[in-house]
């Protein structure tokens, strides 16, 4: 079965959710921040796709 552009967006977001959840946990304020501005940047490029 082949999948939509926008179920592997989604899919991504939600694995940068995940990951965003365990860095909580470990209180890595670092990996925090950083999988933060992925998630804006994948945010701004579905919002915006013509500024990528």
């Amino acid at each position: 079965m082949v999948k939509a552009p926008t179920q592997y967006a989604s899919l991504r977001v939600d694995d940068y959710l995940d990951l965003l959840n365990l860095a909580k946990e470990l209180q890595d304020i670092k990996w925090q921040k950083e999988i933060m501005r992925k998630l804006e940047r994948l945010n701004n490029s579905s919002t915006h796709p013509s500024l990528c």
